[in-house]
């Protein structure tokens, strides 16, 4: 990597400190078997003054993160989660690691490990939502301590809202939570429907609809909810009451409610750090037809 002006404070923070932090709240134990969590791009042992957060590391965070002065780009999803055998500058993903490794800013990824914390995806969406006895949508998921206060809960959490709502009104909260998008907030069944047991998986969840069912949530918040298995769900019993309805939230708007919650991670762990939120939105959809 191209060598930056080293930091002269006594007390330099390297990208091997700010990974320190993130690995100790996010162990890469807790990650899938198929993920590709951890340190992508960068020297541990290069300063670090400037950190960018965002949810993606597509071509436009990348250069907003070299733009930007940032030594480090973090991301909630791996930049190569299926592989690549080949990166050229021409390419995509080639690009971003071109101009990340042309700048000396590194990467680090996260996913499935930062998906199962308190202070991570799953942390994010109890408080944003303030639910109240939270409890795993996947029991046997959680239970393990691990550093700056976090630990392990699991792919999805179930709870009760602090006051009564209706599928509509959730709905309407989770729109002015999440960064905008074309598609926005979509819900199923009749608004007016009493709500007073949530479950949520944030990130794509419709291989746990039959566990948000067993778990008697009257709704399922999630993301990138298909045709079939969403219409299989609602089908699935001729009450529809006896299955939740269902909230889906784009993708990375539902993720990016993470951001906040690492940058208050870091900021705490590390104080003189320069914790930066990306301005970018990286929802692939930008606009709809009138």
């Amino acid at each position: 990597m191209s060598a930056r002006t080293p930091a002269t404070s006594e007390t330099t923070v390297t990208v091997g400190d700010v990974v320190g932090v993130l690995e100790a709240a996010y162990p890469l134990a807790w990650a899938e078997d198929w993920d590709r969590a951890g340190l992508v791009l960068g020297e541990r042992e290069a300063p670090v003054s400037r950190v960018l957060l965002a949810v993606d590391p597509t071509l436009a965070v990348a250069r907003e993160a070299v733009a930007s002065g940032a030594e480090l780009l973090i991301t909630h999803h791996p930049l190569l989660l299926r592989g690549a055998s080949f990166l050229p500058a021409d390419d995509g993903k080639g690009a971003v690691v071109t101009d990340l490794l042309r700048a000396g800013t590194a990467l680090w990824c996260g996913h499935t490990n930062v998906d199962r914390s308190t202070r991570g995806t799953v942390g994010a969406w109890l408080r944003a939502l303030d639910l109240q006895d939270p409890r795993p949508l996947l029991p046997g998921d959680e239970g393990e301590e691990a550093g700056h206060g976090s630990t392990r809960f699991g792919l999805g959490a179930v709870g009760e809202p602090a006051t009564p709502t209706t599928v509509g009104g959730l709905a309407e909260q989770i729109t002015a939570l999440v960064p905008a998008t074309a598609r926005g907030i979509l819900h199923t069944g009749e608004a007016e429907r009493p709500v007073r047991t949530v479950a949520v998986c944030p990130g794509a969840g419709d291989s746990f609809l039959e566990a948000a069912t067993r778990s008697g949530a009257d709704v399922y918040i999630t993301s990138d909810l298909r045709h079939h298995p969403a219409l299989e769900h609602l089908e699935s019993a001729a009450d529809p009451a006896a299955v939740p309805a269902l909230i889906d939230v784009p993708h990375a708007a539902s993720e990016a409610l993470w951001l906040p919650l690492a940058r208050e991670l870091l900021t705490e762990a590390l104080p003189s750090l320069d914790v930066q939120i990306t301005a970018q939105v990286t929802d692939p959809w930008g606009g709809r037809a009138s």
